[in-house]
């Protein structure tokens, strides 16, 4: 049985407890690794290398460049982690271009990103020269294609690999998207637990420090951990609980291995610390152990 972590009990709440032989050396490398470091390192496959993208061509020539890029803000995890999980997760390489000064500037700029332009970051170069953004949409197109939309998407893409077509409409396309649309839901879901998260913080206006807004930051932080978050834990406790692939102790939100639902929530949670920290009287009410 995969040990169980009880909030407050586990201060470090590396919540997925990536303890198994498969896990730990993704957890050394993608999660304990600060995204400076990241960022600036060069593995063997190229991952997390930082490259200057401001005099990118257009993306309407499509001009192909055989990796990644990703463009998020120098210096936080943000939302920008949840895409970064993603490639680290898979062993996918990618670069990231932070400089902060242009982001904005590239991303809302036709004639360097094509139609349609970009409202923030994080946004994803793709291979083809395009640009796609918003944190879920760019998880739910990576998620096929690295592995992290469910056993059926894996088994069609091995299929897809030995030259074996797998018909858009048949029993088996249809069963792998609807897997990949579970775990969708749940990565939005994730995603909602973490907007109410950050707007604990910033609770009257989002460009406002939180000096400026403390006192109805901490109203709201009453609210916030007696009602919001346990529910969601509660939620995701039923999700693990009634997932039939977990009967021999796994601890998947989808299915019998690590999808990007997994990935998303391990963000989220790991980033709760601060709110979770003496949050329960009867930490025996709720566990959450993914793996």
């Amino acid at each position: 049985m995969h040990p169980f972590l009880r909030f407050p009990l586990a201060p470090s709440l590396l919540c997925h407890q990536l303890t198994s032989n498969r896990s730990s050396q993704f957890l050394q490398t993608s999660f304990i690794t600060s995204p400076k470091t990241r960022s600036a390192g060069t593995t063997s496959k190229g991952i997390g290398k930082t490259k200057d993208m401001s005099s990118s061509e257009p993306a309407t020539k499509k001009q192909k460049t055989q990796e990644y890029v990703l463009y998020y803000w120098p210096g936080i995890p943000g939302r920008g982690e949840y895409v970064r999980l993603a490639f680290e997760r898979s062993g996918t390489p990618y670069t990231e271009f932070n400089d902060g000064s242009k982001l904005l500037g590239i991303l809302t700029n036709p004639k360097k990103v094509g139609h349609p332009t970009h409202f923030a970051p994080p946004a994803l170069k793709l291979p083809s020269g395009r640009f796609i953004s918003q944190t879920p949409a760019i998880l739910n197109y990576l998620a096929p294609r690295l592995g992290l939309a469910g056993e059926k998407w894996v088994k069609i893409s091995e299929k897809q690999k030995e030259g074996e077509k797998v018909e858009v409409g048949s029993e088996e396309y249809e069963g792998a998207e609807e897997e990949r649309s579970t775990v969708n839901q749940l990565v939005l879901t994730a995603l909602d637990l973490c907007n109410e998260t950050h707007d604990v913080h910033h609770p009257v206006a989002t460009e406002d420090y939180y000096e400026d807004q403390k006192d109805v930051s901490l109203r709201r932080a009453v609210s916030y951990r007696k009602n919001r978050l346990p529910k969601f834990l509660a939620h995701f406790e039923r999700v693990l609980d009634c997932n039939p692939e977990n009967k021999n102790g796994n601890t998947y939100l989808v299915g019998s291995r690590t999808t990007n639902a997994d990935l998303v929530l391990f963000h989220v949670c790991t980033s709760l610390i601060p709110f979770v920290s003496g949050m329960i009287s009867q930490p025996s009410r709720y566990r959450l152990s993914l793996v």
